[in-house]
């Protein structure tokens, strides 16, 4: 799979999440990448969380691009 390719499935799945009302609560770097948590529901009790891991540069550039646009509106 080309560099390309990996980074629109990565994409694809942040995306999703958003989509589905996840917010990007923590970001957590390694050498194998980003882990990425995403957590959806308004109290602590209803909170439903996933976590995506993030291999490619251009998804944890992405990631960090849609935070920064979050804050800024």
């Amino acid at each position: 799979m080309s560099a390309y390719a990996a980074f629109l499935e990565e994409k694809r799945a942040i995306d999703l999440l958003l989509n589905d009302g996840y917010r990007i609560v923590g970001i957590s770097e390694d050498l194998d990448g980003s882990a990425v948590t995403f957590t959806r529901g308004d109290t602590v009790d209803a909170v439903e969380q996933s976590r995506l891991q993030l291999l490619t540069a251009d998804a944890r550039k992405y990631v960090v691009t849609l935070l920064i646009a979050r804050m800024k509106g």
